[in-house]
């Protein structure tokens, strides 16, 4: 493939739900460019971008791939992004690579949440976008209803640029709405024919929708269309592209993937509507040292983004990047201007699926990648040192499900967080975190099948196999009454004794967690032995009375007590402050608490019922409402206990319109009947200890 500037280059991600054809539209694009031999099938894991062993075995789209061919004389990079929802920290890459979007809509199915939430990302981005209806080839396929679905969703923007020509059931051709023609699809190529009759009235129809569209992007051409109450051809196609570009208008066009059909058509448009890098608008940037706004030159100085990483267990580290100014070659030393390091220089790839392909340079508009970068992380700036910028950072999808991971095979624990970190290289929708009161060590992300998927690639990549359970939940034990007690250490068995009395007064502390308060007088207590007590308490408080958690909200008194000149020592007096402080809390009416989230859920109003519903259902209350201009804002609270797979149980409840976010608030109080199998439960594990 030869070299291209901006100019001659477009990057376009395809997006929409799972399964409307995203993968066997980039197949086909592909074949007709000439670069496979035949088309894969996504149910045989043979796709070019489908290449994952995960993808293969599940047959669906988990990473974002990159795709380029030559099509009427330009480079195109499709970026094919995956469907699912678990997956939306590859769409947000795929959206950063990408300079406008082709949103894919199922002929049977219509615009499902996918479709919405991708559109929803398009205009959150600023991106331009087209449409293309899928899968006229199916049965039941209805071009004319998913369009007034459109536009009944998205509005009167959204517009036809062809209509199917569709006979006996079978997708036979299309009437392109621009030039008011009409074509068969041939062997040879399209043949042009008479517009049928069925559809001349809807064509005129969106052929004055277009103008409109047109004119209003342009006031010189509105002026044109005033005068004239229409537009030259040339008028008309120039409108269309500024429409396109500036996001007031998105055309919708026809194709049938999987036999092939319609998608040469596709590709022409996209190269005729599609803004080229050079058209696209520059992502935002500040001056690395000064942190001030800065516009970057396309023809200055080399810039350029890291918007994905691969983690190749045989390459190592695969970096893709957008270039958006100057060029990239084998011997340019980036400058990581994040990490403020220099990066060595080496070769310079172009990705298609999983196979890289070693070119001598790429220039600014174009994707490329590099491995082995020592420094660089997914969002990192890659620049000239001597001039240095950072490129806006990529908003990912905060996780919002937690699972405990260990090793299925003892001994295997190193090996499950070493592969979990190589894996968070290429995934920063994952985290991982050992949770310092129970243990545990938790893969977050941004759902079950997320986590799944992290745990088969551990299994593929670094072969060790990890076993996932629900975490355990960091309960508390604390006081509500005051009491006192003696705590008495006697031992004299030969040699030297030990001897240490306190006489303690233990009472609840509505805020900290520990105060330890020495009121001794007149020396009962010599002063030496008062941190031994102190110290005592720290580690007898690791473990409460009722069911071993960790003992919190309490002030603890020492003031009074009797030593030996001889026998006592420190750890006479470290046992004797743990005898008092099992003897007191145990009647100081301890409670076990648990943790309180605050969660902000956002929903379409018509879930609000089902969401407070669900709530009650799980110990919650619900505080507050807010309305927005995606729906409703419900704020609650509830137990972290029963709120694990809360993400799984929304995206279900809601057809994974809702979303939300979670806050640790404060503890309170288990209920009785429950706080009963929760100690019962801690008794019994003690048991199968011992």
């Amino acid at each position: 493939m030869k070299s291209y500037t901006a100019k001659d280059i477009r990057n376009i991600g395809v997006f929409g739900h799972a399964g409307e054809g995203k993968t066997t539209l980039t197949e086909a694009m592909l074949f007709n460019a000439g670069l496979i031999d035949r088309m894969g099938r996504v149910e045989d894991g043979s796709t070019v971008t489908d290449y994952d062993p995960e993808e293969i075995k599940r047959t669906v789209s988990i990473s974002a791939a990159i795709a380029p061919y030559e099509w009427n004389g330009s480079k195109i990079n499709i970026i094919d992004a995956p469907g699912g929802f678990d997956f939306y920290g590859e769409v947000a890459e795929a959206m950063a690579l990408a300079d406008s979007a082709l949103i894919v809509v199922g002929a049977v199915s219509g615009p499902v949440v996918g479709v919405e939430k991708s559109m929803a990302l398009c205009k959150k981005a600023n991106k331009p976008r087209m449409m293309v209806i899928n899968q006229m080839d199916r049965e039941n396929a209805n071009f004319d209803k998913v369009v007034d679905a459109l536009v009944d969703k998205f509005g009167p923007s959204v517009v036809p640029i062809q209509l199917p020509i569709v006979e006996g059931g079978a997708f036979k051709g299309y009437v392109d709405v621009t030039t008011m023609t009409a074509k068969l699809f041939d062997a040879k190529g399209d043949k042009e024919t008479a517009i049928p009759a069925n559809l001349s009235d809807r064509a005129s129809q969106f052929r004055e929708a277009l103008t409109e569209a047109a004119a209003e992007s342009d006031e010189e051409l509105m002026e044109k269309f005033f005068e004239n109450g229409e537009l030259s051809q040339e008028d008309l196609m120039s409108g269309l592209c500024k429409g396109v570009l500036d996001g007031g208008l998105t055309p919708i066009c026809c194709c049938a993937a999987q036999p092939n059909i319609g998608v040469k058509t596709l590709m022409d448009n996209l190269v005729h509507y599609m803004p080229t890098a050079a058209e696209a608008p520059m992502r935002a940037a500040v001056d690395a040292k000064t942190g001030e706004a800065v516009t970057v030159d396309p023809n200055g100085k080399f810039s350029a983004q890291v918007m994905k990483t691969v983690a190749d267990p045989f390459v190592g580290k695969i970096s893709l990047m957008r270039i958006f100014s100057g060029s990239l070659s084998n011997t340019v030393a980036p400058y990581n201007a994040n990490s403020e390091k220099l990066e060595k220089p080496g070769t310079i790839y172009m990705m298609r699926g999983k196979n890289l392909i070693t070119v001598d340079k790429l220039e600014a508009g174009d994707i490329g990648a590099m491995a082995k970068l020592q420094f660089t992380n997914t969002g990192d700036t890659l620049c000239d040192q001597s001039a240095p910028v950072k490129f806006e950072s990529i908003d990912f999808p905060k996780p919002c499900i937690f699972l405990a991971v260990t090793a299925k095979k003892q001994g295997e624990d190193d090996k499950i967080i070493s592969g979990l970190n190589r894996l968070k290289e290429e995934d920063p929708t994952m985290t991982i975190e050992k949770n310092a009161e129970t243990g545990d060590v938790l893969i977050c992300g941004t759902g079950e099948t997320h986590i799944g998927v992290i745990c088969a690639k551990l299994l593929n990549k670094f072969k060790v196999e990890a076993q996932l359970s629900d975490p355990h939940v960091a309960y508390r034990e604390t006081i509500r009454s005051t009491a006192e007690a003696e705590g008495k250490h006697k031992k004299q068995s030969g040699g030297a004794g030990q001897f240490g009395v306190v006489q303690m007064r233990f009472e609840p502390m509505p805020e900290g967690d520990f105060e330890f308060v020495n009121a001794i007088v007149g020396g009962v207590v010599p002063k030496e032995f008062i941190p031994a007590v102190e110290k005592g308490l720290k580690e007898a408080m690791l473990h409460g009375v009722l069911a071993g958690y960790p003992m919190t909200g309490v002030r603890a008194t020492l003031y009074d007590g009797k030593y030996h000149p001889v026998d006592s020592k420190e750890v006479a007096f470290k046992s004797a402050a743990r005898l008092a402080y099992k003897a007191a809390c145990a009647k100081a009416s301890p409670v076990l608490t648990e943790p309180i989230y605050r969660y902000d859920v956002l929903v379409p109003d018509e879930y609000m019922g089902d969401i407070m519903g669900d709530m009650s259902r799980r110990r919650g209350r619900v505080i507050g409402t807010n309305p927005t201009a995606d729906g409703t804002e419900v704020i609650a609270e509830a137990p972290q206990s029963e709120m694990f797979k809360y993400a799984t149980d929304l995206r279900s409840m809601t057809q994974a319109r809702g979303t939300f976010k979670a806050e640790f608030v404060r503890y309170e109080d288990v209920p009785a009947n429950i706080a009963q199998k929760i100690i019962e439960q801690a008794k019994k594990e003690d048991d199968e200890e011992e």
